[in-house]
């Protein structure tokens, strides 16, 4: 978890442009990454924790895939009475969490061991913690605004890479009754095992989709402040690099292991806090498609993949220093010292969009034409972390070039 860095600056006395903003530091999580993890290390871990494990997962494909089998027979072997928490979503909802936790507290869990991807492992960490408070979590965060202090244990057996949600406490939940898809804080973590291999029964679209979500983390961190050059963008150039790599090996060698483990390794690195260190990040592009996906419930890696464009061509001009970056250090494409090199990035990137399937449109992406975009600009939440902020009348904008 990384602290507020703007606002340890100021208690700090730094003021104006900095290279590195001062930061705070610390990731409790511990990885396990790698072909075979679960099967050695699994059952050694369980010994830490309660009799009874709540095992969550979501439509039932790790039943399909062989990784259900697994686990339980882990779980069985060091005789834990197992709960199941089945049946969560893609954009896991509000009242999802509230039955998973009516579920952990009717049955005294002792361990919550989420199995799949980010929407399973983000249900999970709310889940957490509403089951040990005795008020409604949302209205603590978004009307008390304080953060849960107890939880119940969490460990996290990923599946599906991109989310990086496995790395950090957030979570992204979608109120059906408010018409919000927003960010709530729960549990982090104790442990989370990374498998490539387990990605080789999702399906490729899928595969492609988290990607992109990694790739987008990246970007939403890199243009935020301060956009001066420093060690954390250094670093972030090469995970944004590596993830177009191994997306474009995995459309011609989908087997290959090696580019599913880069991709991995690269959507944890993306959330577990390194890119972030000394940053005040943006994340624009999330916020408009979270309420994008309140109203619609699209992909979330495809929303992201139509927006970005559309976005980044709203907001170039005020970061020009930055997209020319962007443009030669992640897309290799050579200096020319004009507008057009600023923007070479952004069409890169729109090119590499078209290119791996993703859609480039709203209509690709099956979003009704008559949603009400109107709704969906006024209520997202509008940050100030990147080289411009936007209005809801920008966004709404920015919402029908999508179209």
């Amino acid at each position: 978890m990384i602290a507020n860095s703007g606002e340890y600056r100021k208690k700090n006395g730094q003021r104006g442009c900095v290279m590195m903003n001062n930061f705070i530091f610390e990731n409790k999580t511990k990885v396990y990454f790698g072909k075979g993890g679960v099967k050695e290390c699994l059952g050694g871990l369980l010994a830490n924790f309660g009799e009874t494990v709540m095992l969550a997962y979501g439509g039932g494909s790790i039943k399909c895939n062989g990784v259900y089998d697994e686990i339980m027979g882990i779980l069985n072997a060091q005789g834990k009475c197992v709960v199941e928490f089945s049946g969560i979503m893609s954009n896991p909802t509000y009242a999802k969490v509230q039955d998973g936790a009516k579920l952990a507290r009717g049955n005294h869990v002792d361990l919550i061991l989420a199995v799949g991807g980010g929407s399973v492992s983000d249900c999970c960490k709310v889940t957490s913690a509403q089951a040990k408070l005795d008020e409604d979590i949302w209205e603590i965060q978004y009307t008390k605004h304080t953060l849960p202090t107890k939880f119940i244990p969490l460990g996290t057996i990923v599946t599906v890479f991109g989310t990086g949600s496995e790395m950090n406490n957030g979570a992204v939940i979608t109120h059906e009754e408010k018409k919000i898809k927003g960010a709530l804080w729960g549990a982090q973590a104790e442990f989370a095992f990374l498998d490539p291999a387990y990605s080789l029964s999702v399906p490729m679209q899928q595969v492609i989709s988290g990607a992109f979500d990694t790739l987008s983390h990246a970007m939403e961190t890199y243009f935020g402040k301060p956009d001066e050059n420093n060690l954390s963008d250094d670093i972030n150039e090469a995970v944004m690099r590596s993830v177009i790599r191994n997306i474009r090996i995995l459309l011609t060698d989908p087997e290959n292991y090696d580019a599913r483990s880069e991709l991995a390794q690269a959507s944890a690195m993306a959330e577990n806090g390194v890119l972030k260190i000394g940053k005040v990040t943006d994340f624009q592009a999330h916020q408009i498609e979270h309420q994008l996906g309140a109203y619609t419930n699209c992909n979330h890696g495809a929303g992201l993949a139509v927006i970005h464009p559309v976005l980044y061509r709203h907001i170039y001009k005020s970061g020009a220093a930055r997209f020319a970056r962007f443009a030669q250090n992640v897309w290799g494409i050579a200096p020319k010292g004009s507008d057009g090199e600023t923007a070479a990035g952004i069409d890169a990137l729109a090119a590499f969009i078209k290119e791996i399937g993703l859609p480039t449109s709203f209509a690709e992406l099956g979003i009704p034409a008559d949603t009400d975009f109107r709704a969906v600009a006024d209520s997202t939440n509008v940050t100030a972390g990147g080289c411009k902020k936007l209005t809801h009348d920008e966004i709404y904008e920015i919402l029908k070039e999508c179209l």
